[in-house]
């Protein structure tokens, strides 16, 4: 049975509405709660991401999917974040004294969906006792709106025009403002390249009811306490309740995941929460999570029924065994699923890293010419100690594009999946690193970083590295990729300013990966100083962020000397310790 639109009344009397489906039964049984931005009708259903409501209904659950303060049918103002706390709690404590609820809640969603989970968890609501998040973050500034530094315009502006600056719009009953935000995010490449973006016009900056958190922020641009107000990542010993949650290889929150199981296992507010911590990372991007009909970028798609997510028949056992007790074979935390590409196979672990990982150490060379991967930059397992570096220049006007990535939300409307980057890699404007040819099949699989001695003429810029994996035919496919801006080196909280031309020690975290590199594969890493649209190009002039109009051209000298050792360190797992892997999807 579904009931539409029921009230539930929030501390400060905001009313908000939702769904409710009942199941057919005389029992009390638990209830499984979603609270989205996306419409409450959708239920995150399409495209190809969770079953109908109804379908966990049957499985004798009250399924309640409520639209947030702001959004959809709810009363209210919509702020990104601001509320979703108490909101979440008050939600969870209603939900649980529904008729026919047994006082048990738990909740599930993607996405921002997945943060309105951790926020509600946060405030530890008595009822509830799980969470299933996925493709969500622990940190609302870096990971989700920055990344070291480095505003993510490709995910932001698209993000807060198609979805939520429109939807709230309709909210307040302007369907004409809904009706032209949504169509400005509809084609959001027209304004990508706007600046400055503290004066974005599509989300009416002179209007503080259209979407006051878009330039907000814009006008933090660091880690302060606008957005230590929203943190998951410090707030672990308040969440008391098991999770299962799910995250991809080229996921926009993929190290908010791994950070939250980490964080949880280590600080988790009670020793059950702490013991009962499980993570699933396939070869998915934000939305396309390789269900039979989901929207995947190609060669992702291609691995075919085995990188199928098992979120649907998963959640219900684990709801199964944590709210009802049944002994059904879901085995407890903590646990790991990840799926490795390149062998295309689902492993177990215990931890991410996992134990038994082995860091190696490649070297960067050249004669000096390793631009573009007709250059001859090389990798090395030892430093070839040869005086000489590498010059770019860096021109904001004319930034590398982005193929493939971490980002978000669909791959046809954002840099994110796995693609050859072989005609991109023809730019001189990328210095491009290679191993030999590999004797032997080598696992990489954690998270990867690189220490980069390099020199700027500008007072600010940002440098960038990606890890690929060249196959014998050419074919060069992106793993994943990293960022930093200079002047954030040290600190994302007080950034430094740099002194043009003097020498600077960065440490760029290239964001996790598992992947087998075959027997006469090669590794790559490619550097260079932006990524567009994936990453807002620094304009070079340290202007404040989100202020400057113009840019000037930066020229970058990377080092790798004796002195200046600069390196890709790679997480080698052991064959003993990957272990044999399966050819399905996790099932318990």
């Amino acid at each position: 049975m579904r009931q539409t639109n029921v009230a539930a009344t929030m501390r400060d009397g905001t009313v908000l509405r939702a769904d409710v489906y009942t199941p057919r039964t005389s029992e009390k049984v638990p209830v499984l709660l979603m609270r989205t931005q996306y419409a409450k009708e959708a239920a995150q259903v399409k495209p190809s991401r969770y079953q109908t409501p109804d379908w966990f209904a049957s499985h004798c659950y009250i399924v309640v999917v409520q639209d947030i303060r702001g959004q959809g049918k709810s009363g209210g103002t919509f702020y990104e974040y601001r509320y979703d706390r108490d909101d979440g709690y008050d939600t969870v404590q209603w939900a649980a004294r529904l008729p026919g609820a047994d006082g048990q809640v738990a909740m599930y969603g993607s996405s921002y969906v997945g943060a309105t989970q951790w926020l509600a968890a946060t405030a530890s609501p008595p009822a509830l006792k799980a969470i299933i998040p996925s493709n969500t973050g622990d940190d609302y500034y870096d990971g989700w709106s920055y990344e070291d530094g480095v505003f993510r315009l490709a995910f932001i502006e698209p993000w807060m025009m198609e979805t939520i600056a429109s939807s709230a719009a309709a909210n307040r009953g302007d369907a004409a403002l809904a009706k032209e935000i949504f169509a400005e995010g509809k084609n959001a490449s027209v304004w990508l390249s706007f600046t400055p973006y503290g004066k974005f016009p599509p989300l009416r900056p002179n209007d503080p009811a259209v979407a006051p958190y878009f330039y907000e922020t814009v006008a933090h641009p660091t880690r302060d306490t606008y957005w230590e107000t929203f943190q998951i990542r410090t707030h672990y010993d308040r969440v008391k309740v098991p999770v299962l949650a799910f995250d991809g290889w080229y996921d926009s929150f993929l190290t908010g995941a791994i950070n939250n199981f980490n964080g949880m296992r280590q600080q988790g507010g009670t020793l059950a929460a702490r013991a009962n911590q499980r993570l699933i990372i396939g070869p998915w991007e934000h939305i396309g999570w390789g269900r039979p009909d989901a929207i995947v970028s190609p060669r992702l798609k291609a691995i075919g029924p085995v990188a199928n997510s098992p979120v649907n028949e998963l959640t219900v056992r684990f709801l199964d065994h944590v709210l009802k007790g049944r002994d059904n074979g879901m085995q407890d935390g903590p646990r790991v699923d990840y799926f490795t590409m390149g062998e295309n196979r689902w492993h177990t672990a215990q931890s991410f890293p996992i134990e038994g990982t082995q860091y190696v150490t490649w070297y960067l060379g050249s004669q000096g010419r390793a631009n573009s991967s007709m250059g001859d930059g090389i990798l090395t397992p030892k430093p070839t100690g040869a005086a000489v570096n590498d010059r770019f220049s860096y021109d904001p006007v004319n930034p590398v594009p982005s193929v493939g990535g971490h980002s978000c939300c669909a791959w046809l409307a954002g840099p994110q999946g796995q693609f050859d980057q072989s005609a991109i890699e023809q730019r001189g404007d990328i210095l491009v690193y290679t191993s030999a040819p590999l004797d032997a099949p080598v696992n990489v699989t954690g998270p990867i970083s690189v220490t980069l001695f390099a020199t700027t003429d500008a007072k600010d810029t940002d440098f960038t590295a990606k890890l690929v994996d060249v196959a014998p035919d050419g074919t060069a496919i992106n793993l994943n990729n990293g960022i930093i801006r200079a002047s954030y080196r040290d600190s994302l909280s007080h950034p430094t300013p740099i002194v043009p031309g003097k020498i600077y020690e960065y440490h760029i975290k290239v964001w996790p990966t598992s992947n087998l590199f075959l027997k006469g594969h090669r590794i790559r890493l490619e550097i260079s100083s932006s990524d567009y649209p994936q990453f807002a190009p620094n304009p070079n002039t340290s202007e404040p962020f989100g202020t400057a109009r113009k840019s000037i051209v930066a020229h970058q000298i990377i080092w790798h000397d004796a002195t200046h050792p600069s390196a890709l360190v790679l997480p080698m797992l052991p064959a003993a310790v990957a272990g044999e892997g399966m050819d399905h999807p996790p099932g318990d």
